[in-house]
């Protein structure tokens, strides 16, 4: 049995690297098609094409990872079917289960790949290509829009407004910040600069005008220089350009768990990401439930009715992952569910498939 489990782990493995390989290439040429002209109006050279695409392999390779394990099962599953070998095998008391381990062996470690990727690989990959577009895009010059205008809820009811953040963000311009009681406000501070002080962490308002407001009456205050404690810090700032595709797993927990303590609302977007990069990795598992007794219980139909099927089914799950990941964007579906909706949906599958091909 176990000459039997490294044979069939081998050709899935096999299998699987030069699928993955082919779809690669396939997306990329797909998107080439689409942007080329816009590389060629920017005079990008060569080497700049490449390493844009380079660096949008970690997440293709996400996407196409469940159709990639589907078709890789199939077709060793199909081809042990078409030459006979499963029915020898088989008949010498090999159970459906048994035929499912090395699949499964394989399936677990594309999982762990998986798991590093969606959480480290692919996150730092999309900061650098998003940097490396916007360079690239739009003439080397950074958004004059993106850190200007931020409000921001700061714990016990304080709302700090910002005019403009200087690159490294520990210089803000503009700035206002004021404290309510409930629904009163009870004071109001305005300064020119703030600058943030690494070795206090703290910050440092200058000629700050502080006004407090009591029932009817209003006192006034001047400060040339002011220190100033807020739970606001560079790198929260620096994070606020980010999108949830950028963020690795701790980072995208941290983000999360600080905007929803601060009361932040329309979260839903950035909280099916994070499920999403949780349970994206196990679909290339669950998928191969459906793919192995598929396989083994076809008969007829060669290479390109087991590429029908895969094709079918794959671009099913995807269709369903978008639909549901849509309707968790919109707060139709709970962010958990809408990220778990098609694994869960496709294991049901997958289980009554299985069932049925068990002798």
């Amino acid at each position: 049995m176990k000459i039997l489990n490294k044979y069939i782990f081998r050709q899935f493995a096999k299998a699987f690297v030069f699928s993955s390989i082919a779809f690669v290439c396939l997306f990329v040429l797909v998107n080439m098609v689409e942007k080329l002209g816009e590389f060629m109006d920017k005079n990008l050279s060569l080497w700049d094409i490449v390493c844009d695409y380079a660096l949008s392999i970690p997440s293709i390779i996400l996407v196409i990872s469940p159709v990639s394990a589907l078709l890789s099962s199939i077709l060793v599953a199909g081809r042990l079917s078409f030459s006979g070998e499963l029915p020898a095998i088989r008949s010498a008391g090999v159970s459906m289960r048994q035929l499912l381990v090395p699949f499964f062996a394989g399936g677990m470690i594309i999982l762990v790949l998986n798991l590093l990727n969606a959480w480290w690989i692919s996150p730092s990959a999309v900061t650098e290509k998003n940097a490396f577009e916007q360079r690239s895009f739009n003439n080397n010059s950074a958004n004059l829009h993106e850190n200007s205008n931020i409000h921001i809820l700061e714990p016990g009811r304080r709302m700090v407004s910002i005019g403009t953040v200087n690159p490294d963000c520990s210089i803000l311009s503009a700035v206002s910040i004021e404290e309510f009681n409930g629904t009163r406000l009870i004071s109001r501070t305005d300064t020119d600069t703030m600058r943030y002080d690494q070795k206090k962490s703290e910050w440092i308002m200058q000629n700050a005008s502080i006004r407090f407001f009591t029932r009817g009456s209003e006192a006034f205050h001047f400060a040339p220089v002011k220190p100033l404690k807020l739970a606001l810090s560079p790198n929260s700032l620096a994070e606020l350009n980010l999108q949830p595709d950028e963020m690795n797993i701790i980072r995208h927990y941290q983000y999360l768990s600080k905007k929803q303590k601060a009361g932040f609302s329309g979260l839903e977007r950035s909280m099916v990401k994070f499920h999403n990069k949780i349970a994206l990795p196990f679909a290339s598992l669950i998928i191969i439930l459906i793919g192995v007794p598929l396989s083994a219980k076809k008969k007829r139909g060669g290479l390109a009715s087991e590429i029908s099927v895969t094709l079918f089914v794959g671009f099913l799950f995807l269709g369903v992952q978008k639909t549901s990941a849509i309707a968790g964007d919109q707060g139709m579906l709970n962010p958990m569910l809408a990220a778990w909706l098609p694994n869960i949906l496709f294991l049901g599958i997958g289980y009554a498939i299985y069932k049925t091909a068990i002798d």
